[in-house]
Parts: C-alpha cells; sequence; structure tokens
C-alpha cells in the first residue's frame, strides 16, 4: 500500500522507468524459473483485476490468461461443491406406497391432472410436491397429432422462444440471463439479466418485450420452475399460446439453444464477469453486432474483451448442455 501511494507524487519519466525495470526483471524470472509457485491469493487477485482491467493481459508474463480464467471456473466449481455437500444432499426420495398411491389415482381418474392429485394427497397428510407427483403419474395416451418439426415449419413466422442460462461471477454467485428469440429471422428481441429471477421479474421481461400489439402467437418455454403462475398468467393476459416442449428435450427448441452456445463459446468462456452490469454489458455488446460477421468482428475485439483463445469450455457451469454449430448466410445473419 505505502508504495502505490508513494507512485501518486512521482512522475510521469519515473514512472516509465520503473515499469521498465520491474518489466526486465520479470523477464528474467520467466526464463530462469519454468513455473513458478502461486498462492491461492496471488489466484483470486489475478482473476479479480482480469475482470476490472481490460489491459490486463499485456501485463501477465508469469502465467497465460487462458490459466487465469480457468482459476476462476475451478474456484467456482469448488465453491459451489463444498456448498451442496455442506447442506442437504437433493431432493427426498418418495416411498414406494405413495408411488403406488399416485399411479392408482391417476389410473382411475384419467382426467385428474398433477395439482388435483397433489391436493388430494395433501388432504391425506401425504407432504409432497406438485412435481413429484406429476413425475410419478401413470402416462395417457394420446390421439396422433402433427410432428414437432411440421408444428415450427408451418408457424415458424409467428413463434417466438424463450429461455434462461446462468453465468458464474467473480465472487461465485450466479447470474441468470433471459432470452428471447423470434424464429422468423433468428432475431433476438430482448435479453434481461438478474442475479435473483422470479416469475413476476420473468413476466415482466415478456411485457417489455413485445410491447402494445406486437404479441406473437406462440410461445416456447421449458419446463423449468421459473416460468411460474405469475408468467404463465401474463402469456394468457397477452394473447399468447404457450407451447410446452418436452422434458429433457432441448432439441425441439433448437434456434435458441444454439444461440447459447455461440454466447458461450464466442464470448462468456473467455471473460470473467464480476457484477450484473459487467454482464449486461458483455452481452449487450455481443447482441448488437451484425449477426453475419459478429464472429469475425469479435476475432478483432479479443484483447479489449480478455478473449484470449479457448480457456477449456467452462466446465461446470452448464455450457455443455448447449452444444450447436453457427452457419454464417453471406446474404442476411441468420442462426441456424
Amino acid at each position: 500500500m505505502a508504495t502505490a501511494a508513494s507512485a501518486a507524487f512521482k512522475s510521469r519519466v519515473a514512472l516509465h522507468v520503473e515499469n521498465l525495470a520491474l518489466r526486465h526483471q520479470l523477464g528474467v524470472l520467466h526464463r530462469s524459473v519454468k513455473r513458478p509457485k502461486l498462492t491461492s491469493a496471488d489466484r483470486l487477485l489475478w482473476a479479480w483485476l482480469c475482470d476490472v482491467w481490460n489491459d490486463c493481459r499485456s501485463a501477465l508474463v508469469i502465467v497465460k490468461p487462458e490459466t487465469v480464467i480457468a482459476w476462476h471456473r475451478k474456484g467456482f466449481r469448488l465453491f459451489w461443491t463444498w456448498k451442496v455437500r455442506s447442506g442437504q444432499p437433493g431432493r427426498p426420495a418418495v416411498p414406494k406406497d405413495v408411488r403406488e398411491l399416485i399411479r392408482k389415482m391417476s389410473r382411475e381418474n384419467p382426467l385428474w391432472g398433477a395439482p388435483r392429485i397433489h391436493g388430494e394427497l395433501l388432504k391425506l397428510g401425504i407432504d409432497i410436491g406438485e412435481t413429484s407427483v406429476a413425475k410419478h403419474m401413470v402416462r395417457q395416451r394420446k390421439p396422433p397429432s402433427q410432428t414437432w418439426r411440421t408444428f415450427l415449419e408451418n408457424h415458424v413466422k409467428t413463434l417466438v422462444s424463450v429461455d434462461f442460462f446462468t453465468v458464474p461471477t467473480t465472487r461465485f454467485q450466479v447470474l441468470y440471463v433471459f432470452l428471447v428469440l423470434a424464429h422468423d429471422r433468428r432475431r433476438v428481441v430482448h435479453f434481461g439479466v438478474t442475479a435473483h429471477p422470479t416469475a413476476e421479474w420473468t413476466a415482466q421481461q415478456l411485457r417489455d418485450a413485445f410491447p402494445w400489439d406486437t404479441a406473437p402467437r406462440y410461445l416456447l418455454p421449458d419446463r423449468d420452475r421459473i416460468f411460474g403462475d405469475e408468467f404463465t398468467k401474463q402469456v394468457k393476459d397477452m394473447g399468447i399460446q404457450e407451447v410446452l416442449s418436452a422434458p429433457r428435450s432441448p432439441w425441439q427448441r433448437g434456434y435458441i439453444e444454439r444461440l447459447i452456445g455461440t454466447l458461450r463459446r464466442e464470448c462468456l468462456d473467455h471473460v470473467i464477469v464480476f457484477q450484473e452490469a459487467s454482464r449486461r454489458f458483455q452481452t449487450g455488446r455481443f447482441l448488437h453486432l451484425p449477426i453475419c460477421d459478429s464472429i469475425g468482428r469479435l476475432a478483432s475485439q479479443r484483447r479489449a474483451w480478455l478473449v484470449v483463445g479457448r480457456s477449456g469450455g467452462g466446465a461446470g457451469d452448464g455450457s455443455d448442455h448447449h452444444q450447436g454449430r453457427y452457419r454464417r448466410n453471406l446474404g442476411q445473419g441468420v442462426w441456424r
């Protein structure tokens, strides 16, 4: 601290000379020591500096920028592994007799859904969640209908997909990014960033994305519980028909899944996010580039964003779920 305070009173020439001397000593150290020993405090300092200092790459000598980003990803995994192990592991198991009772009620009352069966179980004093009831219900056979691909092709001009994905921060917190994508031109209509997503916040984002009478006909969310009752009510009030995808079937919403994969591979896997404002800035800067040449422009802006080559795919932050390919259409920017 004393050295930093004294540097404020030095002349510009003295500071340049001192920087030259320090860089020369670092060069000698780099040539003589193949792998310097760093402590956890050193790694934490550089992970923080690389987020608040855009020109951090030029000052890195003893380690590579990819190594600094890998430190942050590893710390994020270790933090949440410790936090999960210190609490209760997973959901409590549903007893066998309760599972059989749910199946029996479902078979004998084919018109009852998960909310009705859940309410009857609560009357019997059985404490169980509605999602667990839906999981163990008997699947009823439905009449044949058009395939999912036919539905997407017939209504491509009136379809909009929404989804969330997560981003780790410097302080090992999780930020949630909400995306709204129109299918007709693969156009990002709206995005939002928050640390505490709720159904009310998501409903407000939907109102901001489609003001007045610009709402689409169909909305394709997944079965995440974040799209709660308040969100479903807002969708109905706007005159939009909600079409849920099948459980564990990201291929049914392939356009927005590929967009998330591109965001991760070309931007988020190469930066360390400090807070919500930083996350919103990085995502907005990426999305406002013309789609057809965004990859080329990103290559020229990597130094400003600390995009310094592959950092290992961001393991542990959910990027393995979003695997897709980006194909550039020369006539217009299109997500394929």
